[in-house]
Order: structure tokens, then sequence, then C-alpha cells
């Protein structure tokens, strides 16, 4: 015998135009939490589980890169000495990891939509969860990173300052300019699908347009605010001054995370007006 629903065990959604900032749907995603840590531990453990090297290849790649710049750009051109006392290798791993972390989680991002497009067409959830949880991984891979970079930091005698203290923040300021470039990169990406093959050579010109090779005291006095359009450029720089122990310019820190701001706030209005049109187009 089946039981008997009446009214009252009957849950009502009633949909209303939202308006301002509650168009985002920003507060409905602490709802999502749960999806939001099982979409991040998803990525996590398919980008390790079968590697043979397992959380090696978190390491390999910036270290890699780092030492390769510092063959170039350190002993071929002279770049150790223009960063002295500091070794080249640590200077160029300082930066080379937030901007690893940057461009892994651009990409995942850019592309996390289409890739989740199984679960968009099916079930109902903010769809902004899926380019936010595809920043997880990257966020693991710098933190094992600034562990290795800290451990050659004690090892070449390199000195940690009280400026480590703003390590934190500095990361949070970097992180709103990831979210911001990734999630309006995953919705352009969805609505043109011929952009994900535009966005690697953009990530590669941006990456000289950062002070991550070089350090911003090169770059003349009258063409650095162009680094600070950047919108991790000043940030990538504070945070290695901050491990370093060197003087951090906070001008380009604060204009830097203002740009990464408004990327975000770019990013969600434009996300918002594309998501309605998700399930038809990915």
């Amino acid at each position: 015998m089946s039981a008997i629903t009446t009214p009252h065990d009957l849950h009502v959604t009633r949909i209303r135009r939202s308006r301002g900032l509650s168009r985002l749907g920003l507060l409905e995603l602490w709802g999502y939490r749960d999806l939001f840590i099982l979409l991040a531990l998803r990525d996590i453990r398919v980008r390790y589980k079968q590697a043979a090297l397992g959380v090696g290849w978190a390491l390999i790649q910036p270290i890699a890169m780092a030492a390769i710049l510092f063959v170039f750009f350190g002993l071929l051109m002279g770049m150790d000495a223009k960063v002295a006392p500091t070794p080249y290798l640590i200077f160029v791993l300082a930066g080379i990891l937030p901007w690893t972390l940057f461009e892994s989680a651009v990409t995942a991002s850019s592309g996390s939509v289409v890739a989740n497009a199984n679960i968009v067409r099916k079930v109902y959830f903010p769809r902004l969860i899926v380019p936010l949880a595809a920043t997880g991984a990257p966020l693991i891979d710098y933190a094992i990173g600034f562990i290795v970079l800290m451990a050659a930091m004690a090892l070449l005698g390199v000195p940690v300052t009280g400026s480590v203290l703003l390590i934190p923040l500095m990361i949070a300021s970097l992180l709103v300019g990831v979210f911001g470039v990734g999630v309006l990169m995953s919705a352009i990406t969805v609505a043109y699908r011929d952009f994900r093959h535009l966005l690697p050579f953009m990530l590669k010109l941006l990456f000289f347009l950062t002070p991550v090779i070089y350090p911003v005291t090169m770059v003349p006095e009258r063409f650095r605010w162009l680094l600070s359009l950047n919108p991790v450029g000043g940030t990538i720089a504070a945070l290695r001054s901050a491990i370093l122990g060197t003087p951090i310019l906070y001008t380009d820190w604060l204009v830097s995370t203002s740009i990464g701001l408004a990327a975000l706030i770019a990013g969600l209005i434009y996300f918002q007006r594309v998501e309605k049109r998700f399930a038809d187009i990915v």
C-alpha cells in the first residue's frame, strides 16, 4: 500500500526574477559547497591517481622550467648579477610557482564547463561551481612547490623575513585574478569553442608581460605601469618579494589586485549572461 502525499509534504520551489548582485547567485554557492569539494577532490584524484610519479608531477614542471630559465637567463644572459644577492634560481622559482598556479588554473577553468557537459545538461546546480572547483588541483601543486622552494632557500642560505606573514593575503589576491580570468574564459570557451586554441597563445604572451624571469626594476619607470595592468603581474612580484625579503612594491600590488577584481566582476556578469544557454550549447 503506497503512502498518500499531502500538499504539506511537497517541497515548492518558487522562481523569481532576481536583481542586482543576487542575479549572480553567489549566496547559492554556499548551499552547494559539498558539490564544490566533491568536484575539486575528483580533479585532484584524477590528476595523481594513475600518474607514475604521483605528486612528483607537481614539481617537475616548475622546477624544470626554473632550471631552463636559470641556464639561459641566469648564466648565459647575466641575469644572475641583476638579482644579487638572491640566487637567480631561487628568484625565478619564486616567480614561476605562482605563475604556474595562474596558468594551470585558468587553463583548467576554461575547459571545465565543456568537460562536465554531461552533468551540466542533466542536473541543476550553480554552474559557477565548475570553473571555481577546477582551481583545486593547481592550488595543491602550488602548496607542494612552495614547500620545495622553502627547502631550497634553506639549502642555499636565503633568509626568511617577517614579510612572509603577508603571503596568505597575497595568495588570496592572486586567486582573485585567477578566478576572474578563469570564470571569464570558461564562459567564452562555451560560447566560442575555437577560443580554446587562442588561450595558450594569450597565456604565453602574458607570461613575458609578467615579472617572472626579470625583476620589476629592470623595466623603465615610464613603462612600469603597463605591468600593473596585468591582473596577476603586480601580485606575483609582491609575493616573490615577500618570500625573498626584498622591498615590496605595494602600489603595483594594489593596482594589479584591482585589475583582477575588475576581471572577476566582469567574468561573473558575463558568466551569468551565458549560463542560461549552457545546456543548449555545451
